[in-house]
């Protein structure tokens, strides 16, 4: 199984670490515009086989689409990361003609890809890619999701001082600051509900620290984050290749589901080898039926920037 990375930046590079180490594909190739920097990770994460045990082909390419044939899953990283003070909303314009690009390039010689967007603002790359590509709708996911549910978790887990990986927890809606949903309603640990072990307050908070999970990173770090969106991808990939069929939160395109049409929004889908295979109806209350409204009129209202490109 063959995984193509476009863009070998932080994001692409700890991808692409992260499906070789865990033996999730047996070739990656990395592909990116600058000249020799995809061949050099490579050839450094290529350089840690022998010392971590894994035996997957890592290919480094500068814009050398041929080197990306017969994909399996193409993971589209590319395009300027946020820095601090930006959101990712005013990335549109530049990565909004990467995305066009690469997508054309990468279908040339991957024509049955099932294609996984990273690249900001992310919703409305999904969008763009789906509309661009005239693929089926269930080939075209968008990674955001993933990467909020993971730190959704992780903010649980320091709350309620016990193991991420035994809480469980989602994220849909918008991946944006002001757009994405945390169902702390809907939230467990080994099947507790996590309200009955939290206060409302501390609820609160976890639900505003994961809304503001990247911004928070962008500020500290001088760029965007790269350890857990990279490991999201790959556990997302995971699902793909082998069939998992995985319930993981994605932005994917809605024709009346959670009462929406033409749009790209995260909701939990069942992810296997053919990409997103259906989603899966959440019962909504009330009051988050109308916080997912509101976050699919800003996601629209970003899609719209798209007729001014």
């Amino acid at each position: 199984m063959k995984v193509t990375i476009i863009g070998a930046g932080n994001v692409g590079s700890t991808c692409a670490d992260a499906i070789a180490y865990k033996r999730i594909a047996s070739e990656v190739v990395l592909l990116d515009i600058r000249e020799n920097f995809a061949e050099g990770k490579a050839l450094d994460m290529t350089q840690t086989s022998s010392l971590l045990g894994f035996n997957t082909k890592i290919v480094g390419s500068t814009n050398d689409y041929s080197k990306t044939a017969g994909s399996d899953v193409v993971v589209i990283t590319s395009g300027i990361p946020r820095k601090p003070g930006m959101t990712r909303e005013e990335l549109i314009g530049v990565n909004a003609g990467i995305v066009k690009t690469v997508t054309e390039n990468v279908l040339a010689h991957s024509p049955e890809a099932v294609i996984v967007i990273v690249s900001n603002p992310m919703d409305t790359m999904t969008y763009l890619t789906l509309k661009e590509s005239g693929l089926p709708k269930n080939r075209i996911i968008g990674m955001g999701g993933a990467l909020d549910s993971a730190r959704f978790r992780t903010y649980l887990s320091l709350a309620l001082d016990k193991p991420a990986n035994d809480i469980h927890g989602m994220v849909i809606g918008g991946h944006g600051d002001t757009t994405m949903i945390p169902l702390t309603r809907l939230s467990s640990y080994n099947g507790i509900p996590v309200s009955n072990l939290l206060d409302n307050d501390t609820l609160n908070k976890v639900a505003a620290d994961t809304m503001v999970g990247g911004k928070t990173l962008t500020g500290m770090l001088g760029t965007s984050a790269w350890y857990a969106p990279g490991a999201a991808v790959a556990f997302l990939v995971d699902s793909i290749l082998n069939d998992q069929k995985r319930i993981i939160p994605c932005s994917v395109f809605l024709e009346g589901e959670y009462g929406q049409e033409d749009i790209c929004i995260g909701v939990p889908v069942v992810v296997g080898k053919n990409g997103w295979e259906n989603i899966v109806d959440v019962d909504l209350n009330d009051a988050e039926k109308i916080l997912f409204e509101k976050s699919a009129a800003a996601v629209r209202n970003m899609n719209d920037a798209l007729n001014n490109i």
